[in-house]
């Protein structure tokens, strides 16, 4: 069997495997997460920013009571490749929240009315609020949430990943959770203010109380208004936020690609003419 054979074997071996890969397991955890189908995913992925608008929409009104997003200013959602918004729009937002500004001329800081350059305002205003208004659990920043969670097949799976450029983990795992809130089954004690998740890695009992329900956010754009809708489009946006530059990676990686290929069949046509008349 040549080098050739085996290679093109080899490949052909993880594309099959790779169709029939359907579920991954939570970092950290034997805890099976379904994939989801992304406008994101794959090299020819993009955001739909209908959705994206849509998940903006959750996080402001659900999310955003307990969960800050720091290093996402309002500015941003009118960047090209994000949820689409007009800086017009942006504006409008930004100026719904009050910002702490200052210090001022006598030494005092001073609520201001918000602008597009401002961040989002946390909701607490240190560690200690916030976990007292949580059972003593500390609602973590969401900014960069849909990179810092994600899921792995280990080996020799991960190779797999490697073929389809899976790398949806985090909105896979995020929509798992905020789906994933079920009865303790018999056998289970859960604790005062906890719980039971079916997709919790560090166990199954959480701090957070199941945050969204059917029909409780209203959406305009006649998208189905339930729980497993609201989870995926809070779910892409949180991706977004973390990732705001994903289709401009991916169309430079296609570019670069495309070169590497246009140069390899140069330095194989010019060896090919260079070492023509050379015997071997």
């Amino acid at each position: 069997m040549t080098l050739k054979s085996t290679f093109f074997g080899t490949a052909l071996a993880l594309a099959v495997v790779a169709g029939g890969a359907g579920n991954a397991v939570a970092a950290g955890g034997d805890v099976h997460i379904e994939r989801q189908k992304w406008s994101f995913a794959g090299i020819f992925g993009r955001y739909d920013k209908a959705q994206l608008q849509r998940g903006y929409k959750i996080y402001r009104e659900v999310c955003a009571s307990c969960h800050s997003m720091d290093l996402v200013a309002f500015r941003h959602l009118a960047d090209e490749g994000g949820p689409g918004f007009t800086f017009d729009q942006v504006k409008a937002i930004a100026a719904e929240y009050e910002v702490e500004d200052g210090p001022n001329d006598d030494g005092d800081m001073f609520e201001r009315e918000g602008k597009p350059f401002d961040h989002h305002p946390a909701p607490f205003p240190n560690e200690q609020a916030a976990r007292a208004s949580n059972n003593n659990a500390y609602p973590v920043d969401l900014s960069l949430i849909a990179k810092a969670r994600g899921v792995s097949d280990g080996f020799p799976w991960f190779l797999v990943d490697l073929v389809t450029q899976y790398q949806e983990g985090g909105p896979d795992y995020i929509y798992s959770l905020l789906t994933g809130y079920k009865d303790a089954p018999e056998g289970v004690e859960i604790g005062e203010g906890q719980y039971y998740n079916i997709s919790y890695v560090s166990g199954t009992a959480l701090s957070m109380a199941p945050p969204l329900s059917d029909e409780l956010v209203e959406y305009t754009d006649g998208t189905p208004q339930t729980v497993e809708q609201y989870a995926k489009d809070v779910s892409a946006f949180l991706m977004w936020a973390a990732e705001p530059k994903l289709e401009a990676r991916k169309q430079m990686g296609l570019v670069v690609m495309l070169f590497l290929v246009v140069f390899a069949f140069l330095m194989y046509y010019s060896k090919r003419k260079l070492w023509a008349d050379v015997d071997h």
